[in-house]
């Protein structure tokens, strides 16, 4: 129980809207990206800048409040929204500024990966960030951070140079390798815990076309297309960053979709993804030489904001004859609509020969990983 003479008092000195349940804004500012999720947070800070935050932060230190915070929004499984607690809500930090010279951008922490991908690719750079335009930048930097771009330059957390942090005294301290470096360890890949990151300082690299997309085969095909998916991934050159999934193909078809990028010249692409492009005849072949913009956004249907969703994920090494008949059995009862599907997404080159204690994310001598989820939308979950 907050006294009403303090919510006003931090009212007054936020920039941004404190929202309670009983105003109008307060059901669209509580939504996330989630739609399975419902909560309803006591109070809402929609913080637009540092100041907010170091002002939220405080007050919920000398209430002892329950918070949690929200970057872009794109939170599966609902923990940036607290039931009955503080929601810190820097959605509406949104800005970007890209230097060109140093190939570094500073981003806030509400901007999403679509906003970011935009305005660094108007320069030709670009850095790794997830493969959803609606995915916000916070918290796939902060748990690690997988994208198109990682077997060549490495995770998201990999790709930051320094972090504002507000930490849970209400100080704002800058992490890097030289100020507050354990704290820089623990931003790039431990989750959001260590206090709440204001914004993001990248290191950015040239990429502007890519040579991807998607090749799409009937899912009886799936016994030779994963093990042939397996052997390419193991061999790939950095360049290649790719996944599988059994999942409906266009037109609702059962089907086995590999996903691919390259980043690099054209036609060196074309020759090296020839391999998974001829396992047999496929229902589609969408690879083709595309803008970076558009591979990153290419998978957008799949991510669609307001779903139900339910999803879960693991590590697994090893591709072997257990995992594929068990992915391909759960394949077969899956509903065929967009957004049900289980996927494979490969982690290796730069990505896996980082140290396993230079980051907080963990990878030293993994060599080829998979990220195995398992999403489907919440009405099929019994």
């Amino acid at each position: 129980m907050v006294p009403q003479t303090a919510i006003e008092n931090l009212k007054k000195h936020l920039r941004g809207q404190l929202l309670r349940p009983q105003d109008p804004a307060y059901d669209e500012a509580r939504k996330i990206w989630n739609g399975m999720i419902e909560k309803r947070p006591a109070l809402i800070a929609r913080c637009n800048g540092a100041g907010d935050v170091v002002n939220s932060v405080k007050f919920a230190r000398e209430h002892d409040l329950t918070v949690a915070v929200r970057g872009g929004g794109h939170n599966i499984a609902g923990k940036c929204v607290p039931e009955g607690g503080f929601l810190i809500d820097l959605s509406g930090m949104k800005g970007i500024r890209v230097d060109p010279t140093r190939r570094i951008a500073r981003a806030e922490a509400g901007l999403k990966l679509g906003d970011f991908d935009r305005e660094t690719q108007a320069f030709g750079l670009a850095t790794t960030l997830g493969i959803a335009s609606d995915t916000g930048i916070a918290g796939i930097t902060l748990g690690g951070g997988y994208g198109w771009l990682a077997g060549k330059y490495g995770l998201a957390c990999d790709n930051l140079l320094s972090a504002d942090v507000v930490t849970a005294d209400g100080k704002f301290l800058v992490a890097s390798e030289t100020q507050n470096p354990d704290l820089f360890w623990g931003v790039r890949g431990g989750g959001g815990n260590f206090g709440v990151v204001t914004s993001f300082e990248y290191q950015l690299h040239p990429v502007s076309r890519v040579f991807g997309g998607a090749v799409f085969y009937p899912l009886s095909m799936g016994r030779q297309a994963i093990p042939a998916f397996h052997e390419f991934a193991t061999t790939a050159p950095d360049e290649i960053s790719t996944f599988i999934a059994p999942a409906a193909a266009l037109g609702g078809t059962p089907a086995t979709g590999i996903a691919v990028c390259y980043c690099g010249d054209a036609s060196r692409g074309e020759q090296l993804l020839a391999r998974i492009r001829k396992l047999g005849t496929p229902l589609a072949d969408l690879i083709q030489e595309r803008s970076y913009v558009e591979m990153q956004s290419m998978f957008d249907d799949l991510f669609t904001p307001g779903r139900m969703y339910y999803w879960k994920s693991s590590l697994i090494r090893k591709v072997d004859e257990g995992f594929i008949e068990t992915a391909l059995e759960h394949a077969k009862g899956m509903p065929l609509t967009t957004g049900t599907f289980i996927y494979m997404q490969q982690l290796h080159g730069a990505a896996s020969r980082v140290g396993i204690s230079d980051t907080a994310f963990p990878r030293g001598g993994m060599g080829v990983v998979y990220k195995a989820e398992d999403t489907e939308l919440g009405r099929f979950v019994a």
